[in-house]
This record gives structure tokens, C-alpha cells and sequence, in this order.
């Protein structure tokens, strides 16, 4: 996994460098303005800087700093740097100053940086735009002349590479403060900070890259990370190659509490999500009054009728050697189904709980910690929030917060849905996924994974089977997109990817 760093974690990495290694921080800025420099010409430039006309706005902090670096660099590849300055000379970090110092011993100028023509006529006629007005350091909404300033590069914004963070984002939360500049590209340093790994961060970030500051990486161990970003090897250690003696009842046999008259489909589509991500059986326990729909419609799925009016005889018999259940998609809210839920807790399989079981504990989220069973909640922010009893919008201002308050109150791994996935486990411990695409904005498509998480809680512990349940599903809407398809993906789709997706983990010699 990927370190993913919180501002302060950042600030406690660059001290780390510079006070313990030994490394200027005048140095750190050179490496990261080159790095940044590079990645700003291949990305944007078309590989060449020479001839290219880029300007740059400064702010009076390090970030405005990395700018006057970058003007540097980008002159002596024979580019046209036109640098503004946000503030006045005076207010200039120690940094900064000596760049921006640099910058004019080799006859650049720092002009007044203002809305108005000048700026928009000198962002109209370049070729890029380089963002090193705040950075990192912001924690207050932008507003006045630096909200402007803002505002009058959204028109620009294809050609726009933020440095470090875009102006306006919250470093921890991926929040817009105020207003915040849209980017093409960003190039962070050292470390991915958390509010790039959000939905409202991509939004703004575009591509995202991270540079080298000429230090190692390693030394996060020391400072400590508040996330990690899961990878492709992270998630391929969790499945190992079956025993040739494997059946299916030790590949897994996963219940499923779901489906209710108008909402079947539901029902189908996690045990699709479950057959396809290696459950070896599956069962559904019907609603008396959606069981006649469903027998119809199953083929490789078993069936089994539930009887609600002994909840209790009823769930232990059809519980008997299944190794995880998934229940709520589609279960309906009514009395009877929130008698099965509660007593579903009661016994110790391992279980999923989605949508119509989530909705059921809106305001009581604490009273899961009492589940006998292991548990992972799938929710999107609404659910989430009712779980928490707060307004739905606190809970994409802060997603990983929110997660890991909702996996502490209720000691089960949470997987929160949404753009960069954020899983939590109750120990503290947050996932986040860089995987899947807008397909995925598809009716059903909870449902399915839900269903590979089921399949996974049989082998797996609910943190690892969570990110690994959210990392297929995502890489199978990628497979299906292939990076030019953003709609019109089926959820059952979704499902029938992910044996692909985890062919993708071997070698023949795997």
C-alpha cells in the first residue's frame, strides 16, 4: 500500500528531512520545482518546453516558492515563463524569497497579480498555467482578490497544473474552501496528501502525480500516515491459488437476506456479484411474499423460504453451514425485515450489511458494536449519514473522518461508496481506493458489491475483504470502460468482469 499524508504528516515529513537528514529545504524545493517541471512539460507541454509560453502565479508562501523554481527551470529549457505575484515582495517566506531572488538575478520580473485584462490576456495567449498561489498550507476559505484570481482560470482549466495541492482544497478533506482551482494535471511531493484521494479532490486535481523531493520515501515510517492508497499487488496476495481439493462448500457457501416484491433484481445481482467473485454456493432466503418471483428466476443460485413469523427457527436453520451472509439489498424496511436483521446479528457468520440494513440502524449505528458477527457496512454518504445522525453533505466534506468515526462506533470495517472508495477498520486502519470510473453510476451496482464482499468476508478478515471487494468491482468497471466508455455499463456486467479482473493476478508461473 501506498502512503496517503495528512497536512500535518506532511509538515513532520519535510522537518524530518531537514532537521534529522540533514537536507536545506532550499534543496527540497529545487528537487520538487524540477520534478514538478518535468512532469509539467511532458504532461502539458508535449514533451518540449522550448518556445512554450507558461504563466505562473506565485503566492508569498513555499508553494509560491516552487513556482519561482519552476520559472527558473522552465527558462533554462528555453520556454517563455511569465511570472505574477500574489501579495507583495515583503511578505515572501525565507524560501521564497531566495527563488524569487534568483528568478530576478537572471532578469525575470514578479508582475502585481490581479484580476483583470492582464491576467486574462496572458492566460489566453499561453500554453500553461501553473497553480503555486497556496498549496497545502491554506486552511481559510479563499475569497476577495485570491477568489478572483481563482475564478479567472476557469476557463483555462485543460491547461492549468496546480503544484502540490490545487488553491482552495482542503490538504485533509479534499473540501472546495470558498472556491478552489480547477486543474488538469497536479503534482504533489514526496507523499499523495488525503484531499487529492476524494471525489471532489479528483474533480479538481485531474491527473495526479507524485515527484520526488530527493529524499527517501521510507521516511514516512518515522512520521506515521493517515491512509494508505491499496494497489494491484495489495489486493492479488489475498488469492492465492485454490487447492486442487477444493468443492464448494469450502470455497464458501454465502446467504443472502435480500429482494422484495418490485426489488427481485436486487436479490440476483448480489448473488451474481458472489458467484463471480468465488463464492462456491449461494442461497438466497426469500420474503414469503417475493419467493415466487425469485424461485422463477434462479438457475446456479439455491432458494430457500424464510418464515417471518419465527425469525429466530427460521434464520438458524437457513444460517446452517454458511460461511457469510449478505444482507438488505432490496429486503424492504417493514417490521418482519427488521426482525431478521436484529436477530441476524444475534449468530456468528460473518455479514455484509447494505442499503435496506443500513437504513434500519439510521440514528443507532452504536448498537452494532453489540453483533456477535463480523461485520462490513457498504454504505454511500446518505446511508452513512443516517447512520451517524448528521446532515449527508458533513459526510462527503469529510469522508475519511466520517468513515472512521462510523467504523469506531460501530466496530465494523466500513466501506464508504463513492469516487476513491475510503474503507475503515475500527483500529484506526483507512483504505483508499484509485479504482473504477462514472459507469459505475448504474442501478445495481451496490448490490454487486455487496455480493463480492460477501464472497470475500469467507476467507477473508472485513477490512481486507472490503478494500479488496471495493478494488474488483472498480478495476471490473475499468476493464469494461477500457478509459473511453463512461455509461451504459449493466450491473450484472459489473459481476461478469471480475473473474477477469482477478485472472489479471496471474502469471503462469503463479
Amino acid at each position: 500500500m501506498i502512503p496517503v499524508l495528512s497536512r500535518a504528516q506532511v509538515r513532520a515529513f519535510d522537518e524530518l528531512a531537514i532537521e534529522e537528514c540533514k537536507v536545506p529545504s532550499l534543496v527540497l524545493m529545487e528537487n520538487a520545482a524540477r520534478g514538478a517541471t518535468d512532469i509539467l512539460v511532458r504532461e502539458l507541454l508535449g514533451g518540449s518546453a522550448r518556445g512554450k509560453r507558461v504563466v505562473l502565479l506565485c503566492g508569498t508562501g513555499n508553494n509560491g516558492g516552487d513556482g519561482f523554481a519552476m520559472a527558473r527551470r522552465l527558462l533554462t529549457l528555453r520556454a517563455s515563463p511569465l511570472v505574477f505575484l500574489l501579495g507583495t515582495a515583503d511578505k515572501l517566506s525565507k524560501d521564497a524569497r531566495a527563488n524569487a531572488d534568483a528568478w530576478r538575478g537572471l532578469g525575470g520580473e514578479a508582475l502585481p497579480l490581479e484580476a483583470g485584462d492582464a491576467l486574462d490576456e496572458a492566460l489566453a495567449n499561453s500554453d500553461a498555467c501553473v497553480d503555486a498561489l497556496f498549496g497545502t498550507g491554506l486552511d481559510r476559505p479563499l475569497e476577495g482578490a485570491a477568489g478572483r484570481i481563482v475564478e479567472a482560470l476557469r476557463p483555462h482549466a485543460a491547461r492549468v497544473f496546480a503544484v502540490d495541492l490545487p488553491s482552495g482544497l482542503d490538504a485533509d478533506t479534499g473540501a472546495v474552501l470558498g472556491v478552489a482551482v480547477r486543474a488538469a494535471v497536479t503534482t504533489t511531493f514526496a507523499h499523495c496528501k488525503l484531499g487529492l484521494l476524494t471525489p471532489l479532490g479528483a474533480e479538481h486535481a485531474g491527473r495526479v502525480f507524485v515527484a520526488d523531493i530527493g529524499v527517501p520515501a521510507s521516511l514516512v515510517s518515522r512520521t506515521g500516515h493517515r491512509a494508505a492508497l491499496v494497489e494491484p499487488s495489495d489486493v492479488a496476495a489475498l488469492f492465492p491459488w485454490r487447492a486442487p481439493t477444493a468443492h464448494k462448500y469450502t470455497a464458501g457457501h454465502v446467504a443472502v437476506l435480500a429482494g422484495s416484491p418490485g426489488k427481485v433484481g436486487a436479490a440476483r445481482l448480489v448473488a451474481r456479484g458472489a458467484h463471480r467473485a468465488g463464492a462456491g454456493a449461494v442461497t438466497l432466503g426469500l420474503r414469503p411474499d417475493a419467493a415466487a418471483a425469485l424461485e422463477a428466476g434462479t438457475v446456479e443460485t439455491m432458494t430457500a423460504r424464510l418464515d417471518f413469523a419465527d425469525a429466530k427457527g427460521s434464520l438458524t436453520a437457513f444460517l446452517e453451514r454458511k460461511a457469510a451472509v449478505v444482507a438488505g439489498p432490496g429486503f424492504g424496511m417493514d417490521a418482519a425485515a427488521k426482525a431478521m436483521i436484529e436477530e441476524l446479528l444475534t449468530h456468528q457468520v460473518s455479514a455484509v450489511l447494505d442499503a435496506d440494513a443500513l437504513t434500519l440502524f439510521g440514528g443507532r449505528a452504536a448498537e452494532l458494536v453489540k453483533a456477535r458477527c463480523p461485520l462490513v457496512l457498504t454504505p454511500h454518504a446518505g446511508e452513512a449519514a443516517r447512520l451517524l445522525g448528521v446532515p449527508s453533505d458533513s459526510v462527503e466534506r469529510d469522508r475519511f473522518g466520517s468513515a472512521a468515526s462510523l467504523a469506531k462506533t460501530t466496530g465494523a470495517a466500513v466501506l464508504l461508496k463513492g469516487a476513491h472508495t475510503v474503507v475503515a477498520a475500527p483500529d484506526g486502519r483507512l483504505a483508499i481506493l484509485d479504482v473504477g470510473n462514472a459507469s459505475l453510476a448504474t442501478a445495481g451496482s451496490g448490490d454487486v458489491l455487496a455480493g463480492i464482499a460477501g464472497a470475500l468476508l469467507v476467507h477473508l478478515p472485513p477490512f481486507e475483504a472490503a478494500y479488496a471487494a471495493a478494488y474488483l468491482h472498480g478495476a471490473a468497471a475499468d476493464a469494461w470502460s477500457e478509459g473511453l466508455r463512461d455509461r451504459g455499463l449493466l450491473a450484472s456486467e459489473i459481476a461478469d468482469r471480475v473473474p477477469d479482473v482477478l485472472a489479471a493476478f496471474r502469471t503462469p508461473s503463479s
